[in-house]
């Protein structure tokens, strides 16, 4: 019997159970965000273009990117299934777990990714659809087995991290501006705080599965204080650079400003505790970062599309 059958059939709260792990396995938090920033940059792209009426380019364009990323999260999670099972906070996932099969993970998996490559083709334009596989296959074939040999992981990590908005904008487009590319530097410098607090936090589960994060290859935390603060500090003048090029007002300005220095705020609280990153002290500061990283970037963004100029 197929996994598309047997949904079917399953009873109500086996169903319920499927849709939790799909969720699991789709990662869908970190899904949304994605999708929230690729709306972002279409936002800005039609507002540009003084296009009004784009409600199923919108449909389209969200729809595939996120088919994408949900694949691209699937698959992720099919490389590092064996790893997963190693950390206590990721033992519980579909596969690790045993809930569902690899052979169904796959399948769903290559679906998302492909179908939801095909679908952006046909329905925004070539661009936006070898944009968000590209994506795809930097993050899975570059990023993925990075992880377990070097610290420049997160590095690599951040451009893939970071195409959301330009894949929003070509999707509309079909051209990459330079618009586009300081929403891509946003995205870009905002994930080294965001991803070194949950390095921080979870540094103990990342040694055990022999992952090369910053605070387990250099257990002092000194390294990881630093790279937060230079990125957090990088972030503020950058974030404000809507205002300046004409994209934004001066309330974005102002409110980006503020943003930003909160931001570097938790970030300096987090590097003035005593070291070494495993001291349980250490633990607060940094959860309060993530923390604030979380709640930055939508507020950023709704902030901007609110005064887009």
């Amino acid at each position: 019997m197929s996994a598309v059958t047997q949904a079917l059939t399953a009873s109500p709260s086996r169903v319920s159970t499927l849709l939790r792990d799909y969720a699991d396995l789709t990662k869908l938090r970190v899904t949304s965000l994605i999708v929230m920033t690729a709306w972002t940059g279409f936002y800005f792209a039609a507002y540009k273009s003084g296009i009004t009426s784009v409600s199923w380019a919108l449909f389209h364009t969200l729809f595939g990117i996120g088919l994408v990323s949900a694949g691209t999260a699937a698959f992720n999670e099919i490389i590092e299934r064996h790893i997963d099972a190693r950390m206590r906070r990721t033992a519980n996932r579909p596969l690790p777990s045993g809930r569902m099969s690899l052979a169904h993970a796959v399948i769903a998996a290559s679906l998302m990714i492909f179908g939801g490559t095909i679908y952006l083709w046909l329905t925004t334009n070539a661009l936006c659809a070898l944009l968000t596989f590209a994506t795809a296959a930097v993050y899975l074939g570059v990023y993925t087995p990075l992880k377990r040999v070097s610290t420049i992981c997160t590095f690599v990590g951040a451009f893939p991290g970071a195409m959301p908005p330009v894949l929003g904008w070509a999707a509309l487009r079909n051209h990459v501006d330079w618009q586009a590319i300081v929403l891509f530097t946003i995205l870009f410098l905002w994930q080294f705080p965001h991803f070194y607090s949950i390095a921080w936090l979870y540094r103990e589960d990342y040694e055990r599965a022999s992952i090369r994060m910053l605070p387990v290859v250099f257990s002092d935390g000194r390294a990881t204080a630093r790279e937060i603060l230079l990125y957090s500090l990088a972030l503020i003048p950058v974030s404000m650079m809507p205002a300046t090029i004409g994209m934004t007002g001066r309330l974005y300005l102002l409110g980006s400003l503020l943003l930003g220095i909160a931001l570097f705020y938790f970030g300096w609280r987090l590097s003035s505790r005593k070291l070494p990153a495993t001291a349980a002290h250490s633990k607060a500061p940094a959860r309060h970062l993530l923390q604030a990283t979380v709640l930055y970037l939508p507020l950023l963004f709704a902030l901007m599309m609110l005064n887009v100029k």
